[in-house]
């Protein structure tokens, strides 16, 4: 499998300045171009989908060329986040 690093993400109970709010989701996201080190800092409102574990948890993002070991078909970008080694690994295909 090939991966580049994308950006490590770190929750927040605390909105940072330049936020953009996703509102399908529900959640707050930094630009990670804002920060040093490529950090991603996220901010969730009750009735995201995400799970528990992303919402007290960092992740490391990494852009990858296959998913299709951890998740199944879909006709848009797609997104899994994975536990490995003990890690939450964010993994990101582009449509």
């Amino acid at each position: 499998m090939s991966a580049d690093y994308m950006h490590i993400g770190i929750p927040i109970t605390n909105r940072k300045p330049g936020m953009t709010y996703n509102e399908g989701a529900k959640f707050w996201v930094s630009n990670v171009d804002d920060y040093d080190y490529k950090i991603e800092y996220l901010k969730f409102e009750e009735g995201t989908p995400f799970p528990e574990e992303i919402h007290r948890n960092p992740h490391v993002a990494y852009k990858v060329d296959d998913l299709e070991k951890y998740i199944a078909d879909a006709d848009t970008t797609r997104l899994a986040f994975v536990w490995k080694d003990g890690a939450i690994l964010e993994l990101y295909q582009e449509a």
